[in-house]
């Protein structure tokens, strides 16, 4: 049974950057899309971005899109997100999950899921 890990969650402030890491075990890393997605208190776990096996095609949500950016090492077997200009409503558990395929975009296409990481931040 494989599993991801997430760290870098914390309290900051509005306007600030945070990274956060996720690495992956069990599995056959490079063969897979990744995922970072949320969720908030009262709302549904949503995707936030993910990127193909190769590391060279990504997606993000409109919500984050030109603020945060997704990256992998598949040696390292790790995927990335890097979060810039963060606001209130970016606070939520951040959960990465390994897709089913090569690249994935819905929930339903991630089949490995990590137990998330705390994002807080204040205004």
């Amino acid at each position: 049974q494989g599993q991801s890990v997430e760290s870098g969650g914390g309290l900051v402030q509005a306007g600030a950057s945070l990274n956060l890491s996720c690495v992956v075990s069990g599995r056959a890393f490079s063969r897979y899309g990744m995922g970072w997605f949320r969720q908030a208190p009262g709302k549904e776990r949503g995707l936030v971005a993910s990127i193909h096996s190769n590391g060279k095609s990504a997606k993000y949500a409109d919500s984050v899109e030109g603020r945060f950016t997704i990256s992998r090492d598949n040696a390292k077997s790790t995927v990335y997100l890097h979060m810039s200009s963060l606001q209130p409503e970016d606070t939520a558990v951040y959960y990465c999950a390994i897709g089913r395929t090569s690249w994935g975009f819905r929930a339903s296409e991630f089949a490995q899921w990590g137990q998330g990481t705390q994002v807080s931040v204040s205004s």
